[in-house]
Order: structure tokens, then sequence, then C-alpha cells
């Protein structure tokens, strides 16, 4: 069975650091494409973030570009998410997420909260 683990969540104050995990046991983790998504209260699961199974291609949310940086180790298959300059906006449960073709799977999430 497909399992993904996020680790790392926390409380942080306004314009802190906070770094993500997600293992996965996944055969051929690097034929997936990595994704981070978060889901605030009250609001719907929103994309973060994602990166091509070989590294070479990320993308972000506009709400994010500059301040959060995905990487991904494929020996240690796992996924990552730096997250700087944290804003209380950024509260939210993160979820990671695979995909290749047909085969999505996703964590259980790690609740971040961003506040003074």
């Amino acid at each position: 069975q497909v399992q993904l683990v996020e680790s790392g969540g926390g409380l942080v104050q306004p314009g802190g650091s906070l770094g993500l995990s997600c293992t996965a046991s996944l055969n051929i983790f690097s034929f997936y494409t990595m994704n981070w998504y978060r889901q605030a209260p009250g609001k719907e699961r929103e994309f973060v973030a994602s990166i091509a199974g070989t590294g070479g291609e990320t993308n972000y949310a506009d709400s994010v570009k500059g301040r959060f940086t995905i990487s991904r180790d494929n020996t240690k298959n796992t996924a990552y998410l730096q997250m700087n300059s944290l804003k209380t906006e950024d509260t939210a449960v993160y979820y990671c997420k695979a995909i290749r073709g047909s085969g999505i799977y996703w964590g259980q999430g790690t609740q971040v909260t961003v506040s003074s």
C-alpha cells in the first residue's frame, strides 16, 4: 500500500522559516511528479508547488513565488518544501501529492501555523 508521510509542520512567527518533508513508499519514486498543496480553514485546497520526477522543472503558486522552494531527493524517496518569509496567510494544513499518469496519492497532511 502506498503511503506518503509529511513531517516538519509546526508553529512559527511571521517572517520565520519552516521546512516540510514528504517521504513516499513508492516504487521508482523518480517517475512521480511531487506536489505540495495546502488547505486553510474554510477554504478550498490549493496548489502550492510541484517538481518533476528528475527535479528539473518546478512550478509555484504566485502567492509563494520567491519565498518557498520545492526540492526532492530521489535516493531517499523524499520531497521537501522550504518555506521562508512566512506570513499569517500561509497558515494551513499542507499536503503532499504524488502523480504518475492515473496514479494519484495523497499524504495525511501536516499543520503549519504562522502566528505571533
